[in-house]
């Protein structure tokens, strides 16, 4: 078997595409979570006020 029928395999350019498409998906879902996080503090803060 040579050495050169096993290399055309594997295709690093797409391997790499989908390695970045996977990490900007996860920073745009932890930019979300955060975001979500810090708007329910602030109608947290914001309902309590009133109650007050």
């Amino acid at each position: 078997m040579k050495l050169t029928s096993i290399l055309p395999l594997v295709n690093w350019g797409m391997g790499s595409i989908i390695i970045g498409v996977f990490a900007v998906v996860c920073i745009a879902m932890v930019l979300i979570i955060y975001n979500m996080v810090n708007s329910d503090k602030k109608q947290k803060t914001d309902s309590n006020s009133t109650i007050e």
